[in-house]
């Protein structure tokens, strides 16, 4: 390894996600603060790659949008297939060449887009979290929006298993919620794959709520920043999601959020290795039969934390109005999780302090929810009815562009 040379090195917000070589060209795709950028490199022989600086005028990838790269026959061509999308533009492929760092682009197909995109844009800010951590966040929003703290605004999450939240086409986002004024938020919270293993591994076992408390500095964000309020605020998230907005239900509760949708939802952190494929995830969360993990763990698992804190003497907590979905059939997180805690929610918390608990299992679908596109659209036309009757409604009287759309 005398002659290595290092061609790109990771930083704590710059991480690597592919890499595609042609006949003469090296291409990286890099995640920089989570925005996707394309790195040429030339081969100049005896091992050595030359950075290629991009012609003057090339267009960066668009902040919102994802790009995947692929040569196109290695053997001869320095040609690059490129699969882009985003959060306003449905999946398209080109075709471009290394030589001139893709500054020119063919469209070779385009799927169609699905909802008008024209008055909607994409913004990515940052959060600083408790312990001081930049947290990042993309929003999607219409362009006339005002920043009066009174907008429907959705945030989704999921941190965990270094899974990534990156940039993503959803028609059924933008035509039901986007272009009727409502705001979308995507938390790039620790736990997940934004920024490589050390991201994820910040978020494990006892440091679990480092995710939690990067989700809610996010929705802090948003109010200070005039886009929305407490009431007028919802989060979202399903399996290892459905725990951290399980988590927002406990914790902060009603006094950050207006209403939360939970689904699929890993809940009960004292038996979730006793059911179906719990046990593989250990090593994410810690093992609750062990005196000493237990002792965290109970601070992140909802279905205790009901009694063990949110109902003791002198707690001002209250749940938003909540929504939980699941399927008979999930293979992966057990039903039981979501059934027994809408039961506790229903029958051992006072109606004054959880008003609004609303559940619904489809016999079918694994975990996803859902078996076909007919009981899928049902299920998300059901959070949707859900999500403008909670903070939708709140939002009515102070939002004028609720009644241009």
């Amino acid at each position: 390894f005398e002659k290595a040379r290092v061609v790109f090195e990771p930083t704590p917000r710059r991480s690597l996600m592919a890499k595609a070589c042609t006949h003469n060209y090296m291409v990286l795709n890099v995640a920089d603060n989570v925005n996707a950028s394309l790195h040429f490199y030339k081969y100049v022989g005896e091992g050595k790659f030359e950075y290629q600086e991009p012609p003057a005028g090339q267009q960066a990838i668009p902040i919102g949008c994802d790009v995947q790269v692929r040569a196109v026959y290695p053997k001869t061509l320095d040609d690059i297939f490129l699969i882009k999308d985003g959060y306003l533009e449905p999946d398209k492929l080109e075709i471009a060449s290394a030589k001139d760092c893709a500054t020119t682009t063919e469209t070779l197909y385009s799927k169609p887009h699905l909802f008008d995109s024209t008055n909607l844009m994409v913004e990515q800010h940052q959060a600083t979290s408790k312990d001081g951590t930049k947290v990042p966040y993309f929003m999607i929003r219409h362009k006339e929006m005002e920043f009066n703290g009174s907008n429907p605004t959705l945030v989704d999450g999921y941190g965990g298993f270094e899974i990534p939240l990156l940039p993503g086409y959803a028609a059924g986002v933008g035509a039901v919620w986007l272009q009727r004024g409502g705001v979308k938020v995507v938390a790039n919270i620790r736990g997940g794959g934004e920024f490589g293993p050390e991201w994820h591994q910040s978020a494990l076992r006892e440091n679990r709520c480092k995710a939690y408390e990067d989700f809610e500095a996010v929705g802090r964000d948003l109010i200070e920043r005039g886009v929305t309020r407490p009431e007028c605020m919802a989060c979202i998230g399903g399996s290892n999601g459905g725990l951290l907005v399980g988590n927002m239900l406990t914790r902060e509760g009603a006094a950050l959020w207006g209403s939360i949708v939970c689904q699929v939802p890993l809940l009960d952190m004292k038996r979730f290795h006793k059911l179906l494929a719990g046990a593989s995830w250990m090593a994410e969360y810690g093992n609750p039969d062990v005196p000493e993990d237990w002792k965290f763990l109970k601070n992140y698992s909802p279905y205790q934390r009901i009694h063990d804190v949110c109902l003791q003497p002198g707690s001002t907590w209250k749940a938003p109005e909540t929504l939980f979905t699941t399927s008979t059939r999930d293979d992966r997180v057990h039903p039981g999780h979501a059934r027994k805690m809408v039961k506790r929610l229903q029958d051992d918390v006072p109606p004054e302090k959880a008003n609004t608990v609303l559940y619904w299992e489809n016999t079918e679908g694994g975990h996803g929810g859902a078996a076909d596109n007919g009981q899928r659209a049902f299920m998300w036309a059901l959070v949707y009815r859900f999500l403008w009757a909670t903070i939708g409604e709140k939002a009515k009287p102070d939002c004028k562009l609720l009644s241009k759309l």
